[in-house]
């Protein structure tokens, strides 16, 4: 079991918890900007210091990784958590700053759907991660990473639709080519979610 395995130290699971945290964040600060379209450089200047904070978190987690002899589970399979969990928050803080850069003028409702998608998904990514410092119930932890995956397919979905919309709405070429890049960043960071829980499922299925 991997209980066994666990060093008496918590320190990378606070770690992943605080990674998640800032996360959850994130994708709240995006979707509700999107939701109520307003306070645009204030929102996306306070999702980019939560973008801040979580880089802190991952950068003293890389080190302790680094110097740490004992860890929880295999060193490649906590980078690699490490580093999705940090990429759907890098994603979500650039798919913000587009909104910014681009000097978008209105939402859209594609792109608070996929929004709303990626809150679901932080939250559940959040509550499996969670789950690992004690696996005493692996079916419930996979059964959490196959509702990731649902809501990634989700978010896909609501990509296609929500393209095809754009190219039906009547904006200009140049608008349709700035939401597409949104709409693509929110949705490529519902794939790392998935990510996230293709590394939880190998770590559960090992070790449990």
């Amino acid at each position: 079991m991997l209980e066994k395995l666990m060093p008496k130290s918590d320190e990378f699971f606070d770690d992943f918890d605080a990674q998640c945290a800032r996360t959850v964040e994130g994708a709240k600060i995006l979707h509700e900007l999107l939701s109520d379209y307003r306070d645009v450089p204030a929102r996306v200047q306070a999702l980019k210091d939560v973008e801040h904070r979580g880089d802190d978190v991952t950068h003293t987690a890389f080190n302790r990784l680094h110097q740490q002899f004992i860890t929880p589970f295999d060193r490649t399979q906590i980078h690699s958590l490490l580093s999705r969990i940090d990429d759907v928050l890098d994603l979500t803080n650039a798919a913000a700053a587009r909104l910014l850069y681009y000097e978008i003028d209105s939402t859209r409702a594609d792109a608070a759907e996929l929004a709303r998608l990626l809150v679901l998904s932080t939250l559940k990514v959040q509550e499996v991660v969670a789950a690992l410092r004690l696996i005493k119930k692996p079916e419930q932890i996979l059964a959490g990473c196959k509702e990731i995956k649902s809501l990634e397919s989700q978010a896909d979905e609501v990509l296609r639709s929500g393209m095809g919309r754009l190219f039906k709405s009547g904006v200009d070429t140049l608008t349709i080519i700035k939401w597409k890049e949104i709409y693509d960043l929110i949705e490529t960071a519902t794939d790392k979610c998935q990510g996230v829980a293709n590394v939880i499922e190998g770590v559960v299925l090992e070790h449990s």
